[in-house]
């Protein structure tokens, strides 16, 4: 069997699994939960806009959602991409460019994790549960977007923030706000996976694939203060709109120190320190969550 080293795995749990189901558990990216993360916090930015304390219930149903639908989109990512990932070092040896699996095993894969995430839908408001359907074409053109735009990392934000929109939708936020956070959010992705994507774009020039690391090049720092700036402005007049307080506009204050700070110092030609700067993105979210909810719980006491 072909080996199922990744550059930038972050658990080895996985390789423990039956040999037959490992090539699953790459496939959807099983040992790198931070893009499950990524994904599944916009939700709960959606749910903590609501004056009360977001419900456990559906922050659970929509992490198990997360974790489903994370791994249908990089399944079907991986499928659209096998031939531009044998051709890039850090992906060569994922399961489709690798030959460990075939397409119509990926295909089948595919669907059950669709199935499975869609059974989330079940537990949410009618409407939250359309807007959440109204994701799917998103999911699908996404992976296609590096090959005709130099911006795929803006469509990736609409596609990894739209847990915003049924968040917030679920709980009856004002829609100004949602839409504000989402903005916000959209931005914020834009300025992470560019930093993410500045680790393959040697690889990248040469087999043609675009992003904003290539399309910024030296002046990515300059783009990443711009991006983080709509950041904080979106979330801080999402917040603000959704009626949140100073306890949340002094977490989102040390929130952008630190975008700054990374904006400003991110080495973009050094992959190992772009993609823990990219990691880190994962605290950045959980603090905005927690300012969030902190602000709710705060007026609900």
């Amino acid at each position: 069997m072909p080996s199922l080293s990744v550059a930038d795995r972050q658990t080895s749990w996985t390789g423990r699994l039956p040999p037959s189901v490992r090539p699953y558990a790459v496939l959807a990216r099983w040992d790198r939960p931070i893009g499950t993360w990524l994904l599944l916090l916009p939700c709960w930015f959606g749910l903590a806009l609501s004056p009360n304390l977001p419900d456990p219930v559906l922050m659970l149903a929509f992490a198990f959602g997360a974790i489903a639908m994370r791994g249908a989109g990089c399944t079907v990512n991986d499928m659209a991409d096998r031939d531009f990932d044998r051709q890039v070092e850090r992906t060569r040896q994922r399961p489709l460019a690798a030959g460990t699996l075939g397409m119509r095993a990926a295909a089948l894969f595919t669907l059950l994790q669709a199935a499975t995430g869609g059974l989330v839908l079940l537990l949410l408001p009618w409407d939250a549960a359309l807007v959440a359907v109204l994701a799917i074409p998103l999911v699908v053109i996404y992976p296609f977007m590096k090959r005709i735009t130099w911006w795929p990392q803006a469509f990736l934000g609409l596609t990894f923030n739209w847990g915003v929109l049924v968040g917030g939708v679920a709980v009856e936020a004002p829609l100004p706000a949602i839409l504000l956070v989402y903005a916000g959010s959209i931005a914020w992705t834009i300025g992470y996976d560019t930093i993410y994507a500045h680790q393959d774009k040697a690889d990248d020039a040469l087999i043609g694939v675009r992003s904003t690391a290539r399309l910024f090049g030296n002046a990515t720092h300059a783009w990443l203060f711009v991006l983080y700036a709509i950041t904080i402005c979106g979330w801080a007049a999402g917040g603000w709109l959704a009626g949140k307080g100073l306890l949340f506009l002094a977490v989102l204050l040390f929130i952008a120190i630190y975008l700054i700070r990374e904006a400003r110092t991110v080495p973009i030609d050094d992959p190992t320190a772009c993609l823990n700067a990219f990691r880190r993105h994962r605290f950045v979210g959980l603090a905005l969550f927690a300012a969030l909810a902190a602000d709710s719980w705060v007026l609900s006491s």
